[in-house]
């Protein structure tokens, strides 16, 4: 188990934001996390799971004692007739997960690439990007209980996925560790093809049945083009939900402002975007301390390089209230606030 002492976090989280943490762990193994619930200073003291960084915003220094879970390996697990099985370790980094899986004849993720965070991560956020989410190609997960430090296997019912939401943003928070994930790729493969900018690439290449690695190939293109490399500015991604409303609702919006951008959901509500609302309020470009709002992409927050958690916070409540002015609609930070 390696143990360090006045960690500053700032290379720990994709924001780039700085925080101390008291102490970090690190977890290479599952034999890690039962080691700290049996340590006699750390077992009983609060503590903060942190994977790729990519969805936090560190507000303040962090008292309770951090694990960073650095589990590894991916192997395809089993071969059904329906589906392959691909186990992986909550340490590994989410896109190279994908890119492995296609590298190996194995596809069904690709519409996830590019998404920043772990393996591990990805069940907590049930992340999703261009028509799929993680919930559609989940199988199961194993993780160790922070309390008692026995293990646990959870399918997706378990798991209570919903948008950008599950099990472990509740009743679970704070509480395990997710130690391996295992993912089903179905058999035989469908290309998921019906996001609009998915749609946009084969009219402009003609090419109406791409292969998975075409596939993975346009959205690396389309992430890269649209949001910021965190390596480069610090970011989190997507900083809010895409609100769902009523279809009463849309169409208030709608007759107010006919150019809203909004999608039809299976169960009858609209999904609005996020980052139209928050351009339609002006504050796409905007700045607020160090922190500011991407000017390709209005649903991102930024570091311009020395930002604070606390700014970050005050411009995304002071876009709240904008869009809440204008369109009635409170939007829902996707991040977790640490501190």
């Amino acid at each position: 188990m390696r143990i360090e002492t006045a960690v500053n976090l700032r290379a720990w989280n994709t924001f780039g934001l700085p925080a101390i943490a008291q102490t970090l762990i690190h977890l290479d193994e599952e034999a890690d996390v039962r080691r700290v619930v049996d340590h006699p200073e750390f077992g009983r003291a609060p503590k903060f799971v942190l994977g790729g960084g990519s969805n936090i915003v560190l507000a303040r220094d962090v008292s309770a004692v951090v694990l960073k879970v650095a589990i590894g390996g991916i192997r395809l697990l089993e071969t059904r007739s329906d589906a392959f099985i691909v186990e992986a370790g909550a340490g590994v980094p989410w896109h190279e997960l994908v890119a492995w899986t296609i590298d190996q004849g194995l596809p069904g993720l690709e519409n996830l690439a590019l998404i920043p965070g772990t393996a591990g991560a990805a069940p907590v956020q049930n992340i999703g990007a261009y028509g799929l989410e993680l919930q559609d190609r989940f199988e199961s997960l194993d993780g160790v209980d922070l309390v008692t430090g026995r293990g646990f296997t959870l399918d997706g019912r378990l798991c209570r996925f919903g948008y950008r939401d599950s099990v472990f943003k509740h009743e679970l928070a704070g509480k395990s560790v997710i130690t391996r994930v295992r993912l089903r790729l179905p058999r035989p493969w469908r290309p998921e093809l019906g996001y609009l900018d998915l749609q946009r690439r084969i009219e402009e290449t003609g090419l109406t049945a791409p292969d998975a690695r075409q596939i993975f190939d346009w959205v690396c293109q389309i992430r890269r083009a649209k949001l910021p490399d965190p390596a480069v500015i610090g970011n989190a991604g997507s900083f809010f939900k895409n609100p769902v409303v009523t279809p009463e609702q849309c169409r208030d919006i709608i007759a107010r402002d006919p150019h809203v951008v909004h999608y039809p959901m299976d169960d009858g509500s609209f999904k609005l975007a996020a980052g139209w609302l928050i351009d339609a309020c002006g504050w796409k470009g905007k700045t607020v301390g160090g922190a500011g709002v991407y000017e390709k992409q209005a649903l991102v927050l930024v570091n311009r390089g020395d930002a604070r958690g606390a700014e970050v916070i005050t411009l995304a409540r002071a876009i709240q209230e904008s869009v809440y002015g204008r369109f009635g609609i409170r939007l829902e930070p996707e991040p977790v606030v640490v501190g």
